[in-house]
């Protein structure tokens, strides 16, 4: 009877502390989840962050266009402006002989 207690004991021992590191087991699951977690937000923030950059540096690419644009056709005016003023230019040189 002893003996069957003594090996009782031991076995309610063994199963204790089995119980005691299924808790830490679980303790250490719970703090990896919570740190997963978080980075899963984490990695969403960054997702996020990056795509509103990329739609910004879009718009401004949109910006850039547009200007180069503007600039090819205020160039464009620029080019028949001068050419008028070089027609004016010989036209009144023209009335001017004319008027001699």
């Amino acid at each position: 009877i002893e003996a069957i207690q003594s090996s009782t004991r031991g076995a309610v021992d063994a199963i204790s502390e089995i119980g005691d590191i299924i808790d830490r087991i679980n303790d250490i699951q719970t703090t990896i989840a919570s740190a997963v977690e978080e980075q899963t937000a984490t990695t969403n923030e960054i997702a996020m962050t990056v795509t509103e950059t990329a739609t910004g540096a879009n718009g401004i690419a949109t910006d850039i266009a547009e200007v180069a644009a503007a600039a090819s056709q205020t160039q464009r005016a620029s080019t028949q402006i001068l050419t008028s003023v070089a027609e004016l230019g010989r036209a009144s040189e023209l009335l001017r002989q004319l008027m001699h």
